[in-house]
């Protein structure tokens, strides 16, 4: 197992770096060859060029016994064995990698990769982010002490391998010398959600250099599974004629969640264009993300005074909770229902008999205005993960809470 002195390091950083067999001078380290090993590649041979008349050295990873931050040392019994050339399908991490194009939409460059970022860990060498960043790029070039300033400035271009990595000829058009195809799976063979994750991480050219490589029914199950921000830059960046074939795809609750985030004339120029017997449904869908929350709210819910002991709550929790709607939470109100904090009932169980309400509350209580729509409702639901959430006015005077269910399962009643 090689003794490395630092466990990340960028690929610029290493080439280069002088390499020893004992105190004997070797050559230079040229390059890395890796190999898949899952979702990151481990680096499996190390290509040291030597002076001119002397055949390049290709060592395996486990003959490398020294990195350091100057050198590196190998451990080799015969140096003539190790006289050989990496195979044709062998992938050279520099000659394949650094500076070539990741994507190229219509003969336009997209990102560069300026540097390839390294971890060791467990006893191997694992190649981890692609870095598009300036600084990484005046680095090589020397001038350090300017991308040391630009370092802190600069807008993080580092995307995790398993993202950014070249894709093969078959899902569309790029251009450079790239012979590297990593993507195990073609995009037509990955789940929606994994083909999800993916776009979520790419810049938007790239994303949609992609998304447009799908084909239709793929194409609308993936836009269901991103998060919002990405569905609206991906319809709204599609043709309409295209956004509409994606709606016809979607059951008319999906559409009616895609087109909601939209602006309400784009959404109308797609809905002329799909199906008639699709956009009475999802027209009546959009209408209730519309829909004032207050309809939606009970007033079944738990409620005390801050001063009320943890024991008295839970004598009185199982007759209390009967018959009401949202029972997990417990709503701490003044005299005139104020909303001043709430309980979860999973602290409420750790909590210590003779502790009050107060002292176990959270005070900085997400909440609904009374003018929120049911939209508006179901994004926080998701961002927060509360199985509940109280409607409270300009005065904090609770008015009513909403639970989960109600609102992310509207389209299993609506539809």
């Amino acid at each position: 197992m090689a003794t490395i002195m630092t466990t990340a390091f960028y690929l610029s950083e290493i080439i280069g770096r002088k390499v020893f067999l004992g105190a004997r001078k070797l050559g230079k380290l040229h390059d890395l060859v890796i190999a898949e090993t899952g979702k990151l590649p481990a680096v499996t041979y190390f290509l040291i060029a030597r002076p001119f008349g002397h055949h390049a050295l290709l060592v395996p990873w486990d003959k490398i016994s020294v990195i350091t931050e100057t050198e590196i040392v190998v451990d080799l019994e015969r140096i003539e064995q190790y006289e050989t050339d990496p195979g044709r399908s062998s992938i050279l991490l520099k000659d394949y990698i650094l500076d070539k194009k990741v994507l190229d939409l219509d003969d336009n460059e997209v990102d560069v990769v300026y540097d390839v970022k390294l971890i060791a860990r467990n006893g191997r060498l694992y190649v981890t982010d692609v870095d598009f960043s300036r600084s990484r790029l005046l680095g090589r070039m020397g001038l350090r002490r300017l991308a040391n300033l630009l370092s802190g400035n600069d807008k993080a271009e580092t995307l995790s391998w398993a993202y950014v990595q070249p894709l093969p000829e078959h899902i569309g058009p790029f251009s450079g010398d790239v012979k590297l195809k990593v993507l195990k799976e073609k995009l037509s063979e990955m789940h929606p959600v994994d083909l999800a994750d993916i776009l979520e991480e790419l810049d938007p050219p790239q994303r949609l250099a992609v998304f447009n490589q799908l084909e239709t029914e793929r194409a609308a199950s993936t836009l269901e599974e991103v998060e919002p921000r990405v569905q609206r830059d991906l319809i709204s960046s599609v043709h309409k004629e295209r956004a509409a074939e994606l709606i016809n795809n979607m059951t008319p609750a999906q559409a009616a969640d895609i087109l909601a985030i939209l602006p309400a004339a784009d959404a109308d120029d797609i809905l002329k264009l799909v199906d008639k017997e699709n956009v009475r449904k999802v027209q009546f869908l959009m209408e209730k993300h519309e829909e004032n929350i207050l309809n939606f709210a009970t007033s079944r819910f738990i409620k005390y005074a801050p001063a009320t002991r943890v024991g008295e709550v839970l004598s009185q929790y199982r007759e209390v909770s009967r018959e009401k709607d949202v029972i997990i939470y417990l709503y701490v109100v003044d005299e005139r229902d104020k909303l001043l904090g709430v309980v979860d009932i999973a602290k409420l169980l750790l909590a210590n008999a003779e502790d009050s309400l107060e002292n176990i509350m959270v005070t900085n209580v997400i909440h609904l205005d009374p003018k929120s729509t049911v939209l508006e409702a179901s994004e926080t639901f998701a961002r927060y993960g509360f199985r509940a959430l109280p409607v409270a006015d300009q005065a904090d005077t609770i008015l009513g809470v909403i639970p989960y269910r109600d609102i992310m399962n509207l389209k299993h009643r609506y539809v």
